[in-house]
């Protein structure tokens, strides 16, 4: 059974940073992209970073410059690096996964429990 398994969130103060992990496990394929998402409270859920087996990214432009993506594929672990957060980072960040089968079309997306990060004075 593949898990994705968070940690990292937590309570900071605006401008203060925090480094979310990911492990994902229970596969023995890669997985690739591998993103975070974050959902506010009465707000939809938005992707905040995504990275491939290759290391390309993409952010959320409101993050673009003080989040970071970044993985270890040997271990399956995908961080984000936060840093100046603000206010308006507070949500629940959702670890994402797809699993590609090699040498065909097929993908599995695997989701995370969540971790709340809560950036408040």
């Amino acid at each position: 059974q593949v898990q994705l398994v968070e940690s990292g969130g937590g309570l900071v103060l605006p401008g203060g940073s925090l480094r979310l992990s990911c492990a994902a496990s229970g596969s023995i394929f890669s997985f690739n992209p591998m993103a975070w998402y974050r959902q506010a409270p009465g707000k939809r859920r938005e992707l905040v970073a995504i990275i491939t087996s290759g290391d390309s990214t993409d952010y959320l432009d409101s993050v673009e410059g003080r989040f970071t993506i970044s993985r270890d594929n040997a271990k399956n672990t995908v961080y984000l690096q936060m840093n100046s957060l603000k206010p308006e980072d507070t949500a629940v960040y959702y670890c994402n996964a797809h699993e590609d089968v090699p040498g065909t079309s097929l993908e599995y997306i695997y989701w995370g429990q969540g971790t709340q990060v809560t950036v408040s004075s």
